[in-house]
């Protein structure tokens, strides 16, 4: 029998994508910041309009800000 080696190790991108380790695992930070602005806004609608608006709103927001934000960030370790 032929031993193998399993351990294997993802080779790192060379940009400069601001991260912040959660529970072991770099996550960028725009993808954290746009859950919290859709956490927060969710939690306003939710006291004011009803929870169909809350909710859809709420992920219509997050999905824009994660697009926006992400395009800012791959633009900005680009230059």
């Amino acid at each position: 029998m032929t031993p193998v080696d399993l351990q294997f190790t993802r080779p790192r991108h060379s940009t400069s994508v601001r991260t912040v380790d959660v529970a072991g695992t770099d996550w960028p930070l725009y993808k954290l910041e746009s859950i919290m602005v859709a956490v927060i806004l969710f939690a306003a609608l939710a006291l004011t309009v009803s929870m169909q608006t809350a909710v859809l709103t709420s992920a219509a927001v997050g999905v824009t800000v994660w697009w926006a934000l992400g395009a800012t960030e791959r633009f900005r370790t680009r230059h």
